[in-house]
């Protein structure tokens, strides 16, 4: 068997992209999407109907917001034709500070799944990892309301998201990689990486405590990422990893695994808000990732929701 074949024993692999065509070359379980790869698959041609599709559902009187909402849930739909499992979709990440901003996000996104005939259990709802996020995420799961917290850089952020009983979260490994690059100069080698270390941690953690929070690890940089983190519950992986994987025959070895995890000699902790926000500020790596990523997801909203604008006319 190949790589990506091996992998699927024992880990969930997730296609992280917004191109159909992939989705159906490597048929994962699951997909999620962000507003940078919907931006990158609505700007190509082989898409264009999905824009056109959405304004036109939306109704002229809507809004460029509006427009968006629909334009998500219409890939999310398509996405779910492919895949046979869950798709993630993203709350605008302008509402990653704001509570109620978020919750109402989200109903709206699994209202209009709803009504298009999906059913929310195929659906995470993706919020940022901050503590208004993980707040909001909390109220959404006690409504059946599944949620993904995303940009997730640190150990504090994991355990309030257990705690909080989040369905998923979506360690960065590859961005905490980037940073620890940039600032100390050094390659690591992948059993060294920071970022596979940081979901080992967290793995580990919430098997040894019993918590149902699934561990999906995502943003990869090189295929060793992946196969040391071989056993994770899920893997979310980009098409170019996935070709990798399916390429090479190598025997791929367990190595993160439940009933090891019950070994550790980690010890059970938990964050009031002050306490994370504390945390949080204390690493560095994690503070400077996750305002970037908001950053950086926001400016693709925006870019968004200019493309939209531009063929509204």
């Amino acid at each position: 068997m190949n790589q990506l074949d091996q992998l699927k024993q024992f880990t969930t692999v997730v296609a992280d992209t917004g191109d159909f065509a992939s989705m159906k070359q490597f048929a994962p379980r699951d997909a999620t999407t962000n507003p940078s790869l919907i931006l990158k698959a609505a700007a190509m041609p082989d898409y264009a109907w999905l824009i056109d599709q959405s304004i036109k559902d939306a109704g002229a009187a809507a809004t460029t917001e509006q427009v968006i909402d629909r334009l998500l849930v219409l890939f999310g739909r398509e996405i779910l034709k492919i895949v046979p499992g869950r798709v993630s979709t993203e709350v605008d990440a302008r509402l990653s500070f704001d509570r109620e901003g978020s919750i109402a996000k989200a109903r709206e996104i699994i209202s209009l799944y709803e009504k298009a005939g999906t059913p929310r259990e195929r659906i995470l709802i993706k919020i940022a990892s901050t503590w208004e996020g993980i707040k909001a995420a909390e109220q959404l799961q006690k409504e059946k309301i599944n949620c993904n917290l995303t940009l997730l850089f640190s150990f504090p952020q994991a355990v309030a998201c257990a705690d909080a009983g989040i369905q998923l979260i979506s360690p960065f490994v590859g961005r905490i990689l980037d940073w620890y690059k940039k600032s100390t100069g050094k390659d690591y080698a992948a059993a060294e990486d920071p970022g596979v270390q940081s979901v080992t941690q967290i793995y580990t953690y919430y098997k040894k405590f019993g918590y149902k929070t699934e561990v999906m690890g995502a943003s990869f940089r090189n295929r060793g990422e992946i196969t040391e983190l071989a056993g994770c519950d899920l893997l979310t992986i980009a098409p170019s990893l996935l070709g990798e994987l399916q390429a090479s025959n190598e025997p791929l070895v367990r190595k993160l695994d439940p009933a090891a995890a019950k070994d550790s000699d980690l010890k059970k902790v938990s964050f009031d808000e002050k306490s994370f926000r504390f945390a949080l500020n204390d690493d560095a790596m994690a503070t400077e990732k996750t305002a970037e990523g908001i950053r950086l997801f926001s400016a693709d909203i925006v870019k968004l929701e200019q493309l939209v604008a531009k063929k509204r006319g």
